[in-house]
């Protein structure tokens, strides 16, 4: 289980990423994971991040996730920010079955093209199950193709925060438990990066 910590030195730095349609609600999980608030948000321009700090398995971790414009004028924008992350979250709308199968067909070709850790930890998210009656995509199905992506799986709700945070949480302790993307965080957080992006933090709504 993760808690919080405070501002200072870290075990790890993570780049996380957000990819997935227009409107999955990528934006919203990150500010329901980060603020614990919920908001229908209007969609992403560009790129967005957010800061998030935490303690787990024993481990002070600096979080920077990334929040991916889903519009397709925005792709060549969005690329050159797969560089170095050591997780990469698909999100999709249960209730948009496009939405669905575009992660295997447009946005698991963008992280082959793009992606620079051949390691990295990737996991699927089916977002808005708090909208049952309007589903069309079944978690048998997600299952299905996170297996065939080499993902791991969860389904959440942004909004009632079902499983919001175990969707981070399990996505970090993988990481955790894969060396080869360690040494590269390690150094990061001793340098500490990102520091560059602090003065960012009050414009981006970052929460610490």
């Amino acid at each position: 289980m993760a808690s919080s910590t405070s501002q200072g030195d870290f075990d790890h730095v993570f780049k996380l990423l957000m990819i997935g349609d227009s409107g999955v609600g990528k934006s919203s999980l990150l500010l329901r994971f980060t603020s614990d608030s919920f908001d229908d948000l209007s969609p992403t321009i560009g790129v967005d991040f957010k800061l998030k700090l935490m303690t787990i398995a024993g481990k002070r971790l600096k979080l920077t996730i990334w929040d991916t414009a889903g519009q397709e004028r925005f792709r060549t924008l969005t690329s050159s920010y797969y560089r170095g992350a050591q997780g990469i979250i698909f999100v999709y709308d249960v209730t948009r079955r496009e939405t669905f199968t575009n992660l295997s067909e447009v946005w698991a070709k963008e992280v082959d093209l793009y992606s620079t850790n051949q390691d990295c930890i990737k996991m699927l998210v089916g977002n808005k199950v708090d909208r049952e009656t309007e589903r069309v995509v079944s978690k048998k199905e997600g299952i299905a193709l996170a297996r065939q992506m080499g993902c791991l799986f969860l389904e959440c709700s942004a909004k009632t925060h079902v499983n919001v945070e175990n969707c981070f949480e399990e996505l970090v302790l993988k990481i955790l438990d894969t060396p080869n993307l360690l040494q590269d965080s390690a150094t990061a957080a001793r340098k500490n990066i990102f520091k560059q992006n602090q003065a960012n933090d009050a414009n981006s709504g970052s929460c610490c």
